[in-house]
């Protein structure tokens, strides 16, 4: 079983994998709201090798069981960034060993850069979820450069995914977007406005502010403008009417032991202004003492998240002490966007367990 992302590292390993481990690769990709052609993904991947191609949509179940267990934790990274890509690994991890069960698969591959953090996270998740499975960690025990594995895939025929000769790898999901650019010695002042996918440029942005309600039930976010609609629509609504306006944009330089230095951008209008609204109504629905116990365990819940233990008892305990934190934050916020910048111009908590309408009373 192979995580196929559809990139350069992935479309490779497949050939790689057969050849080295003289093993069919089957292949599983999720829709997670990110946004691609994973109709187009699946033909990449049967065109590259792979003698079967699952394609699964996930993304209400993401929403709910991943998205909004973070978003009621108030858990974010260093800088503000979003936790995206960590948060969508756990159900990676999950559904690559339904899968692999199904198909009777005792080796679980993924296509984690070897540099980073994420390959580690993965294995880590992989292992907690089925200590029987082995783990390869194909581009790391592959060892190429991107010009080798552009080669490599040029040599067997394998269809090169867009943007491959490129220095920038995406990561994206309904929760966020994460472009990494490295350049040598040194990193430009600007990235150029195409690396951007869900968020406008905010000088470029609307002149006239733009306003948002956003209706939580017991801590979840029920609808948008008076609309209800499932997490995962509420999340891409917003997103989209957020990311007009330029609002969700977070900037990282990253370093490494060898001095590399990467510039990493986030781009998640969806997560900044729900944390901004969430936060808002807690305040007024939680009581002071049990608000702070929930923000002491943030920071943690973030590094949870980040260090690939979502399957821990500790992640269990927490959701625990913050799901009493939800019960009474019912209620609408609005949300000013202009020119890149989010804030509360109203809030107020549903009286007597009730929703508050749309509007009313902000």
């Amino acid at each position: 079983m192979l995580a196929y992302s559809g990139g350069l590292n992935a479309s490779v390993a497949i050939p790689w994998l057969a050849e080295t481990h003289r093993a069919e690769v089957v292949c599983a990709t999720l829709d997670l709201g990110q946004g691609a052609d994973l109709e187009s993904m699946r033909v990449r991947a049967l065109a590259a090798g792979a003698v079967r191609a699952h394609v699964l949509d996930v993304r209400e179940e993401f929403a709910r069981q991943y998205v909004l267990p973070l978003l009621q934790a108030g858990a974010s990274f260093e800088g503000g960034t979003p936790l995206a890509q960590a948060l969508g690994r756990p159900l990676i991890a999950k559904k690559m060993v339904e899968i692999a069960r199904i198909e009777g698969a005792a080796t679980v591959a993924h296509a984690c850069p070897a540099c980073g953090h994420d390959g580690a996270r993965i294995g880590v998740l992989l292992r907690a979820l089925a200590p029987d499975v082995t783990v390869v960690a194909a581009a790391s025990e592959a060892n190429m450069s991107r010009a080798e594995a552009i080669e490599y895939a040029r040599e067997r025929g394998v269809p090169l995914p867009p943007g491959a000769d490129g220095a920038c790898a995406v990561d994206a999901n309904l929760w966020g977007r994460s472009v990494r650019c490295s350049a040598p010695g040194h990193l430009p002042p600007q990235l150029p406005d195409e690396v951007y996918a869900l968020t406008r440029d905010p000088l470029r942005s609307p002149d006239a502010p733009a306003s948002i309600d956003i209706e939580f039930e017991r801590g979840v976010p029920a609808a948008v403008n008076g609309v209800p609609m499932p997490l995962a629509d509420v999340i891409a609504s917003i997103a989209t009417i957020a990311g007009v306006h330029g609002v969700g944009r977070i900037e990282v330089i990253e370093g490494s032991q060898d001095r590399a230095r990467t510039r990493l951008v986030c781009e998640a209008p969806a997560a900044v202004v729900l944390h901004q609204a969430l936060e808002e109504l807690e305040r007024l629905a939680v009581p002071p003492g049990l608000l702070r116990s929930k923000h002491d365990m943030s920071g943690r819940y973030a590094a949870v998240i980040d260090g690939g233990l979502w399957y821990s008892s500790e992640r269990e305990a927490m959701d625990a002490v913050i799901a009493t934190t939800q019960e009474r934050v019912t209620g609408d916020v609005r949300i000013e966007l202009h020119k890149g910048a989010s804030r509360v111009i109203g809030c107020r908590q549903g009286l007597d367990g009730r929703q508050a309408g749309p509007g009313k009373g902000i």
